[in-house]
């Protein structure tokens, strides 16, 4: 006998609806629509059953006996709602987007706002598509677009074999590139003067002892030279750039120490005066904020040139200090390893 009750839940799977249906006294029922008849259907277990294969019963219990649906009301739904759950995986992994692949400067134009947020594009260099030989420079010409991007991070540290250069951890996320620099350009020998632009990333990365190494990785005031006025594949040019401090001057440090605000010192007297001036110079530098300015150099190779679009690309090879804590503390040295794109106007 089948007796009329109302409808106690319902499972929409995209835009196939496939519903569940648990009846008061009865085995759940499946519904496709387009496969099997409508809701309103007399006996809808019956429909079901007739349109879809049986499926074996679970043993619910030690003394449990038969196949009917009586003695296992629930094996049908939930292994109906795993095939549909496993469909549902299956379709998801093939869909699921890619990590983020470089692509030309004129496909990234194209994209809308929306297409590139959460792809990690923005954080990517452009690539450049060999287009003939080389490309001329004259007076007056400008750098645009001028991207930086590291692939690699190695910081030099003490280890069992002295100081060496080791792999690190990168912290930051997707916003470590620089990228829409611009300045001028002069041939014989070709120059790069940098003026403006994103010219500096902050950046983090950790130490296979687990130290925290901040660092500003940096393009400013970037000046970079090589022989003869045009780029084409392996020109080699390089130069300096300035490092500034990775703290403003407005930055308090835990202790509410500051360079221009904050506390003078926030230690107590007698431990100033206790040592006699090796600890003296300690606690001073840690008082004593400054705003350091350091020094990097970079190398940089050309390797492919687009002389219709007026495009360079190569890789790099930067080396540079890291965050001083504001003078309280020694810089180590940051080698960063990646690839670099332009454009000549």
């Amino acid at each position: 006998m089948v007796r009329e009750a109302p409808l106690g839940a319902a499972v929409i799977f995209g835009s196939a609806a496939i519903l569940v249906l648990f009846c008061a006294g009865c085995a759940p029922c499946t519904f496709i629509p387009g496969v099997l008849g409508p809701l309103g259907s007399s006996h809808p277990v019956a429909e079901t059953r007739a349109g879809l294969p049986q499926l074996p019963s679970a043993d619910l219990s030690s003394g449990a006996q038969g196949n009917s649906p009586a003695d296992a009301p629930w094996s049908w739904a939930i292994a109906s709602l795993l095939s549909v759950g496993a469909a549902l995986g299956l379709i998801a992994a093939i869909v699921a987007p890619e990590a983020a692949r470089a692509i030309t400067s004129e496909q990234f134009s194209q994209l809308t706002w929306q297409q590139t947020k959460g792809s990690g594009l923005a954080n990517r260099c452009a690539t450049v598509e060999q287009v003939g030989n080389a490309i001329k420079v004259r007076e007056g010409n400008r750098l645009k677009l001028f991207c930086l991007e590291p692939k690699s991070f190695a910081v030099e540290a003490d280890t069992a074999n002295g100081k060496e250069f080791v792999t690190t951890k990168l912290l930051t996320r997707q916003t470590y590139t620089i990228d829409y620099v611009q300045g001028s350009l002069s041939p014989n020998p070709l120059t790069f003067k940098e003026e403006d632009g994103m010219d500096f990333q902050a950046v983090t990365v950790k130490l296979p002892s687990g130290e925290y190494v901040p660092f500003l990785f940096s393009a400013k005031k970037m000046v970079v030279k090589g022989e003869g006025d045009e780029f084409k594949p392996g020109f080699t040019w390089g130069g300096e750039f300035d490092v500034p401090s990775y703290r403003t001057g407005g930055f308090l440090d835990p202790k509410g120490r500051g360079m221009y605000t904050g506390y003078d010192q926030a230690v107590a007297l007698p431990a100033l005066q206790a040592d006699g001036k090796d600890g003296q110079d300690r606690l001073f530098k840690e008082i004593n904020k400054v705003f350091d300015t350091g020094k990097g150099a970079i190398e940089m190779e050309v390797n492919k040139v687009n002389e219709d679009l007026n495009e360079i690309g190569g890789v790099f090879v930067s080396k540079q200090p890291s965050d001083t804590d504001m003078g309280a503390k020694e810089p180590k040295t940051i080698l960063l390893k990646g690839i670099f794109y332009g454009k000549v106007v």
